[in-house]
This record gives C-alpha cells, sequence and structure tokens, in this order.
C-alpha cells in the first residue's frame, strides 16, 4: 500500500507544490523506534526551530554521544548568500545556534563556525542571522582565510587533489548543518552539496562532473553528525532564491549520521527519491552511506 501511494505520490507531486502533501508522505517511510541507539534517522516537527532541532539530536542520542568535553567543533552551516531567513538560502539561525547551544552543553572547548560563501562575507554572515545568533552563544566566528586553504589529497574519482579548508580538519568533531532547497544544477543541494563551502579555489571547475565530484568530497570528510534544516524550503530558483513564492514552511528539522540516508530523506520533502539525484545514487553505490528508506531506521517526532 505505501508503494502504491509512494508512486502516485511521486507522480503527482512536483517540486514547486513541496509541502501539500509531505507530511503524510514522510509518515508512510517512517518507522516508530524506541531506543535511541537503534535509530538512523530523526525527524522532528514543530513551531519552534530551536526545540525541533533539540528534539532531533536528543532522540539520536543527546549531543554527548556526538560531543566530548574538550571537544574543538566546527560546526558548518550554509550562509553563502547575502539572503535573509525568510528567502531559505541560507540554514536557519536558530537551528545552527541550538546546535552550538548543545555543543558548549556537551563540553565542548571551541565552536567555530565559517562558510566560504558567494556573495559578500560581510552582508552574507550578517544578512543570515546566523553569525549575530552564534557569537551571543560564545562561538568563534570568522571569516574565510584564503591562507588556511592547502591542497589535500582527495584521491577521488572526478577530484584528485584539492585545496580545502584547514580549519575543518584540524576540529575534533565536524557538526554540518545545510539548508534543504533546489538547485540549478544539482537538483537540490543539501548535506553533501553543502560542502563546496570549504573548498579553495575556483569551485565552478567541479560543475562539469558534478555529483562525482560532491561524492569524492563527502568520502573525504567526515562529519560527526548531519542536521538538516527544512524548517523554510526552497522550492525553485535555487541556491539564492530571493523570491518568496518560492518558499515552503515545512518546521522540519532532520538528523543523522549517515548524509546519504540525510539526503535521501531530504529528497522526499520535494516530492523525490534519493534515487532521483545523481550523487546520492552515486554515494550509495560506493559505499558511503543508504540511499533506500526502507533499510534505515526513522524516528519521528512532533514537538
Amino acid at each position: 500500500m505505501h508503494c502504491m501511494n509512494r508512486r502516485k505520490f511521486i507522480k503527482s507531486a512536483a517540486i514547486t507544490v513541496a509541502g501539500l502533501s509531505i507530511p503524510n508522505f514522510i509518515d508512510s517511510l517512517v518507522t516508530e523506534v524506541v531506543a535511541a541507539n537503534n535509530i538512523d534517522l530523526a525527524v522532528a516537527r514543530g513551531a519552534s526551530p530551536s526545540k525541533i532541532t533539540r528534539a532531533a539530536i536528543e532522540a539520536m542520542g543527546g549531543m554527548k554521544k556526538f560531543v566530548s568535553r574538550g571537544d574543538i567543533v566546527v560546526v558548518k552551516p550554509n550562509m553563502a548568500w547575502d539572503r535573509t531567513p525568510e528567502q531559505a538560502a541560507n540554514t536557519n539561525p536558530e537551528v545552527v545556534a541550538e546546535v552550538v547551544k548543545m555543543c558548549f552543553e556537551a563540553g565542548a572547548k571551541k565552536v567555530n563556525v565559517f562558510d566560504r560563501t558567494v556573495n559578500d562575507p560581510r552582508r552574507c554572515y550578517v544578512q543570515s542571522g546566523i553569525s549575530d545568533a552564534v557569537k551571543a552563544l560564545g562561538a568563534d566566528v570568522s571569516y574565510v582565510d584564503e591562507r588556511k586553504f592547502k591542497d589535500m589529497d582527495v584521491k577521488g574519482e572526478a577530484m584528485k587533489t584539492w585545496p580545502l579548508y584547514t580549519e575543518l580538519f584540524e576540529a575534533d568533531k565536524i557538526i554540518n548543518i545545510p539548508i534543504a532547497k533546489h538547485h540549478s544544477l544539482a537538483t537540490l543541494t543539501m548535506s553533501m552539496k553543502n560542502w563546496m563551502g570549504v573548498m579553495g579555489g575556483s569551485r565552478r571547475q567541479i560543475h562539469q562532473r558534478l555529483d562525482e565530484s560532491l561524492v569524492d568530497l563527502s568520502g573525504f570528510i567526515k562529519p560527526t553528525l548531519t542536521i538538516l534544516d527544512a524548517v523554510r524550503i526552497l522550492t525553485a530558483n535555487g541556491p539564492q532564491g530571493g523570491n518568496l513564492a518560492d518558499v515552503k514552511k515545512l518546521d522540519t528539522v532532520i538528523a543523522g549520521v549517515d548524509q546519504v540516508a540525510v539526503d535521501s530523506l531530504g529528497a522526499t520533502l520535494f516530492g523525490m527519491k534519493g534515487s532521483d539525484l545523481g550523487y546520492v545514487r552515486m554515494a550509495d553505490k560506493r559505499g558511503l552511506g543508504t540511499m533506500g528508506l526502507s533499510k534505515v531506521k526513522i524516528r519521528k517526532i512532533n514537538v
């Protein structure tokens, strides 16, 4: 029955009407799991971005499961665009702030927040609301320093070596906090695509083999935890957006360790499947994570 509903939904749903049938669709994929240790993904829904973020992380076992006392943590949101939170081009500032807060509660010594922006970083950091929100909690917010990019041996299929941001690799723990949105080249941008924000050099060069390059990058960077912000999703004209008509409010956060599974479930928010995205298919094939949601234990929480 679920299979029939799913086929029917995918056939009838378009990216531009995302959100209309979403809750029921995700519900049809969810297996209620009681023991936190058995969960692969947590999906939390509710009106408060900070509360659903906390609920999703608690369902995964709590931040202390991922961050230890004295850790230096990098929190990597998407704040690449000179856009406000309402425009859904950057990660929701309340989601990022709650993650930072929970890192400090777990005993983190330092939390670094940065992104290599596309628009002017001074405007992006402020307009996104992220800089002010996390600075108030004691996080270190810095603009990307070009001197901190170093050629790294990615050894991928499309990406052999690339200048990547050393600060990411010097951290004890890495938490990826992308926003779920439409992307003109990649179809959707979520967790795996968010790593482009730690790339130096001319990122346009990877566009010819974008899917392979994203998988190469995602295999090289090992996030401790991934939190997908779907408080608002951008359904068209991404990644920059700008038009509020393209934004759907879903009041949802997805948390997980497996970035492939996170992106596969994230695709369903747009009426798609993970297998509709080239980089998700390739990452699954390479063994970086699980695309098939029937093999993933998902817990849903309403806050």
